[in-house]
């Protein structure tokens, strides 16, 4: 007897458990977005995961050309076996080759000639995830649009921006070190 296929579910980018909600909107090819990522998990060590829930959220940019593509990668990667880990793994594969999924100034270069699946591919090949099956699951779309309008909803424009118990936090930049988030997030 066949079985019926499992119901598609994407696992929430959210780490922590902590009663202090730290949300991080964050475009995977930005350079500022990048910095930010990168230090999510120092952020989470040094706050206390009993103290602080970190949520990540997918701020898809026009002007990074490949933001849509990329950005459904990242939420394709949240359906697979590890879930929000998978994803991490490609964000953080993202950001570490970000030239390769990046335009130069935002209109012109190497990724002109670069098709959709050219950059699943090669995101495929940095972050060893499997990525073209779950990238082509219809029912991605309400993930990718719920991202969208959450940001939306709450006056999110640019990224990276940063909201801390569900209120934009203007002082908190991409350049602050680990130390001054915690003192901004507790402060």
């Amino acid at each position: 007897m066949p079985q019926s296929p499992s119901p598609f579910h994407a696992d929430p980018l959210v780490w922590g458990q902590g009663p202090t909600v730290f949300e991080a909107f964050l475009e995977p090819t930005c350079p500022f977005s990048v910095r930010a990522f990168n230090k999510l998990d120092d952020l989470l060590q040094q706050a206390g995961s009993d103290k602080l829930t970190i949520k990540i959220r997918m701020q898809s940019q026009p002007w990074h050309l490949f933001s849509g593509i990329i950005v459904r990668c990242i939420l394709a990667a949240s359906t697979l076996e590890g879930g929000r880990e998978t994803a991490k793994k490609v964000m953080a594969a993202v950001g570490a080759h970000r030239e390769e999924f990046e335009f130069v100034s935002h209109c012109a270069g190497p990724n002109m000639d670069a098709t959709p699946n050219d950059i699943i591919a090669r995101l495929e090949t940095y972050s060893g995830v499997a990525l073209a099956r779950a990238f082509a699951v219809p029912e991605l779309q309400a993930v990718i649009k719920w991202h969208c309008k959450y940001s939306r909803q709450n006056g999110i424009h640019v990224s990276p921006t940063f909201m801390v118990d569900g209120l934009i936090a203007p002082a908190i930049s991409s350049g602050d070190s680990v130390e001054d988030w915690i003192g901004k997030i507790f402060g």
